[in-house]
């Protein structure tokens, strides 16, 4: 996965209606994934970016969504 950015980004409804983001992640070889992030994850990935809005995560690297998401996990641990 490596190279992997974010290339665009969406608000969508999780299926218990609220809120959440879909992170599109753009692969070196042209591949892309969808990774859907709950609201703690969102909150995560702005501040690891530094960014103020979803348009400041574009161009922000893979990892910064797996930091998210481990976050979002282990909060529940």
């Amino acid at each position: 996965m490596s190279g992997a950015t974010i290339s665009d980004v969406q608000i969508a409804a999780a299926h218990d209606g609220d809120a959440e983001l879909v992170v599109t992640l753009a692969y070196e070889n042209g591949g892309r994934s969808l990774v859907a992030l709950d609201e703690f994850a969102v909150r995560t990935l702005l501040k690891s970016c530094g960014a103020t809005s979803t348009d400041g995560l574009i161009g922000a690297g893979w990892e910064h969504v797996r930091d998210a998401l481990v976050a979002a996990s282990s909060r529940y641990g």
